[in-house]
């Protein structure tokens, strides 16, 4: 691309699309330049008229990105919107950065996924806690062979603490058919896709979803996901957004020693030798073995949208590596489907990849019985809110 500015359209102005569009209106994000804004809520099409003067407003996103005023696209309405958005954009010749999760169902996430392939565009999705410093480490850590063959995976990740009145400002959220799940679909997408980005995709899922256990609503508000590997290992994952104050405590435990974040921290301990030769050559029942620790804790979270985004211009404008590739939203995804098919068919195992066509026939019956509302009254303040951001 010859263009030194990229013009964007952020499609979606409720709270995450409105930070989006602030900031790069503001001229904070190096290389974009908001051009334009969608909604379908006339209210929010007056905040931007007021609020982000010179940027086009459209009421429909399709004559947003056939209008010509944009070279790229930001998807950030309800989940059900993102990979079709993401696929027509992409169709029309606009680079996409589409809002986690890339959709609700893998089929229709995989129609994107093909719609960007060839298409000469950049597809990216916002993943931004894979900005964080103490997630690259230990990937880097699990990459390098330094923690050995992973035995085991453990995350308790349930500080997504949410009140009843978060669930009833927005009509679509905590809904079948809205948001297409609750705490896997929404607040937990990003430990989900940090999960596999460190430790692979597994082979086979046992899920159980608790539907309103803490809240007044249709979808999940606490989950446990128990995963196998193909080499062997396993992983447990524990969700919510109804403990309080609730944990964040990410456990990997290989055959040369253990990394665990919690608090802000990675801690680091290694055995001396591959735990296997302790265990098949000790002429003892019990061993003492000399561990070597270290300790991590970086001076800050990473650049989280921010980066995400700049990273979205480099790669339109000079070809520099994403964040996240949107393609790989398929991946979390994957996890939270079949947690999801397993928890509805009594807590069976579910292999991977999934049966598509099953989840849709499932999700759909699900779906028939839910309560899409309209928006509600909502404060929407144009900044980063402190609960998308990692918390310890």
């Amino acid at each position: 691309m010859e263009s030194s500015e990229i013009s964007v359209g952020v499609i979606g102005i409720g709270h995450i699309g409105t930070a989006h569009a602030a900031l790069i209106y503001k001229g904070e994000v190096p290389g974009l330049r908001l051009a334009a804004v969608c909604d379908v809520d006339p209210a929010r099409l007056s905040y931007a008229e007021s609020e982000l003067p010179g940027a086009a407003v459209f009421d429909d996103w399709r004559k947003l990105i056939n209008s010509g005023e944009v070279d790229a696209v930001i998807v950030a309405t309800p989940h059900p919107l993102h990979a079709e958005i993401s696929a027509c954009s992409l169709q029309a010749g606009l680079h996409v950065l589409t809002e986690k999760p890339q959709d609700i169902r893998l089929s229709s996430a995989q129609r994107a996924n093909q719609a960007a392939d060839g298409s000469g565009c950049v597809y990216a999705i916002m993943f931004n806690q894979r900005t964080n410093p103490l997630f690259i480490r230990l990937r880097e850590l699990v990459r390098s062979g330094t923690l050995g063959r992973i035995k085991s995976s453990s995350w308790i990740v349930t500080n997504w603490y949410r009140t009843q009145h978060y669930y009833d400002e927005g009509g679509w959220r905590a809904t079948w058919s809205g948001e297409g799940g609750g705490v896997l679909m929404n607040q937990a997408v990003h430990n989900l896709d940090i999960w596999q980005w460190i430790c692979g995709m597994p082979s086979r899922i046992t899920a159980f979803c608790g539907i309103g256990r803490y809240h007044d609503i249709e979808v999940e508000d606490s989950a446990v996901i128990y995963s196998e590997y193909p080499d062997g290992s396993t992983g447990c994952f524990i969700t919510s957004t109804g403990e309080c104050p609730g944990t964040n405590r990410l456990e990997i435990c290989g055959s040369m020693g253990k990394a665990v974040i919690e608090g802000g921290v990675l801690r680091l301990w290694l055995l001396p030798c591959d735990e296997e030769l302790l265990r098949k050559n000790a002429k003892t029942a019990w061993v003492d073995p000399k561990l070597s620790y270290s300790e991590y804790s970086p001076e800050d979270g990473g650049p989280a949208h921010r980066g995400v985004l700049e990273a979205f211009a480099g790669a339109i404008l000079n070809g520099t590596p994403l964040v996240a590739d949107g393609k790989e939203g398929v991946c979390e995804l994957e996890i939270a489907n079949a947690a999801y098919m397993s928890s509805w068919l009594g807590g069976v195992p579910v292999s991977l990849p999934i049966d598509r066509e099953k989840y849709d026939s499932l999700l759909s019956s699900m779906q028939s019985g839910s309560a899409e509302l309209g928006s509600r009254g909502r404060n929407i303040t144009g900044e980063y809110s402190k609960r998308w951001s990692v918390k310890w």
